[in-house]
């Protein structure tokens, strides 16, 4: 495939091929190929998608004229692909390219990186080959989820800490992650008097860390940042949290220099990281408080001008709960464990590969086995581990097997856009985001990978 480079990017020209296995094949030598095979295949994924459209973008202008009402409402899925990525991100943009929908988001999170085996030049590639695969049109919006802060090791060491996530942050920047979730809200201190010292450090880091993207953000690129008020699966958020972040966010952003802002604001109103898991396997009832969510979304655009509030943790809600974020005029919804669940649940999954996966988690996690959980509880949060060590194994499953998943995952998806309203927003992305031509001469080296962090986030 790689002895003429010129002509195998002549021949990916061609739609048929893109669309044929020969796609199949450059991407899975972006991902199991020897160092320079991963290095040419991710690059002229890169290219490929360049010369087509499907470019890494941001999403931060239509966030900013979705909050000023300049398009219809909708809340953007932003997915975590962490298993069998390749079919998934197929299966999402099929479901994208039949319902006409462009406002969609694929995201990773720190503690991912080494659960699932994928860094951002990969991840990037892996979902660029899927897009082209599936003849899908239009900009790919990869997001970096949860750039956290480990409020253990800031306490041990701030300087660190605060150095492992601006290496990450590069790192992201050079793989096309040119939407960035800034997580500082591990910091938050509710044993403050005040709101305002409660946030303090949270909003100084964000502002920090914006200035740092925005230093190095490609030119003609403004990277949707977003910051967080409230760490998932804790304290609930009021608007007078949003409030103290906010004012003090934009006052220590304007004393370092003009730069732009947030385009969005993660908040918590009651879900947590993979739904609360019962000692059957089954996952709990949420009680998720709307109305919050809804007064936090409509002050973070009437007052801040950003695009509105986001909702983590949601993947795992019953199905009729989906049509509320756009009701509460949420401006982004973060999905992950209900997809791996139905990889790993799927029927057509092979008893083979089932049982060995469960026998891994069981020897090798065994140590993070909590008091009390039943061994259903202890798999189910468990099991993500397994992804990396798994991974080429799920892979190169039959096609027949990955077919039928693949057929669920693309249901799965298609009523979450529907039922989120991002049918038909294709045109909305072509009217506000601009997705300049960054190509490159070479193939290009990772840039130095950050060190990975298995409490971080989701």
């Amino acid at each position: 495939m790689f002895d003429d480079i010129q002509a195998t990017q002549r021949r990916f020209r061609d739609a048929g091929v893109r669309q044929s296995n020969a796609m199949d094949q450059l991407v899975h030598r972006a991902v199991f190929g020897s160092t320079e095979e991963r290095e040419l295949a991710r690059w002229l994924l890169w290219e490929i998608g360049q010369e087509t459209g499907n470019r890494p973008a941001s999403i931060h202008d239509l966030y900013l004229a979705r909050g000023r009402g300049e398009t219809p409402v909708f809340t953007t899925p932003a997915i975590n692909v962490r298993v069998l990525g390749y079919d998934t991100g197929r299966a999402i943009f099929r479901a994208a390219k039949k319902l006409g929908g462009g406002a969609g988001g694929i995201e990773r999170a720190r503690s991912e990186m080494a659960d699932s085996d994928q860094r951002p030049a990969e991840y990037t590639a892996v979902m660029i080959g899927a897009a082209l695969r599936e003849g899908f049109s239009g900009p790919v919006f990869v997001q970096g989820d949860h750039v956290q802060v480990n409020a253990k090791k800031y306490a041990a060491d701030p300087e660190t800490e605060l150095s492992a996530i601006r290496t990450l942050i590069e790192e992201e920047l050079h793989a096309g992650f040119f939407n960035i979730d800034v997580d500082t809200s591990t910091l938050v201190d509710l044993s403050k008097g005040s709101l305002d010292e409660q946030q303090r450090t949270n909003y100084e880091l964000s502002a920090q860390l914006t200035k740092y993207i925005r230093d190095r953000q490609p030119k003609g690129v403004t990277v949707s940042v977003g910051g967080e008020i409230g760490e998932v699966g804790s304290k609930n958020s009021d608007v007078h949290e949003l409030k103290a972040f906010m004012d003090g966010y934009n006052r220590t952003l304007k004393k370092l220099g003009n730069y732009v802002g947030l385009s969005k604001i993660s908040v918590q109103t009651g879900t947590s990281h993979g739904g609360v898991v019962l000692p059957d396997g089954s996952i709990a009832k949420v009680q998720l408080d709307l109305e919050a969510l809804k007064a936090l979304s409509h002050d973070a655009q009437k007052k801040y001008g950003m695009g509105g509030a986001v909702q983590h943790g949601a993947s795992t809600l019953p199905r009729d709960a989906f049509g509320s974020f756009k009701a509460c005029n949420a401006i982004e919804i973060h999905l992950a464990t209900n997809f791996q669940s139905l990889v790993f649940d799927h029927p057509k999954l092979p008893a083979d590969l089932r049982s060995e996966y469960k026998e891994w988690v069981k020897a090798e996690c065994k140590d993070e086995w909590k008091k009390g959980d039943s061994e259903e509880q202890f798999i189910y949060k468990m099991r993500k581990k397994a992804i990396g060590p798994f991974k080429r194994r799920m892979w190169e499953m039959s096609e027949d097997v990955r077919a039928a998943i693949g057929a669920d995952l693309e249901k799965t998806f298609t009523f979450l856009f529907e039922q989120l309203g991002i049918a038909k927003t294709r045109e909305h992305v072509a009217r506000f985001v601009k997705a300049p031509h960054l190509t490159h001469d070479s193939p290009r080296e990772a840039a130095v990978a950050a060190p990975d962090d298995a409490d971080a986030g989701e």
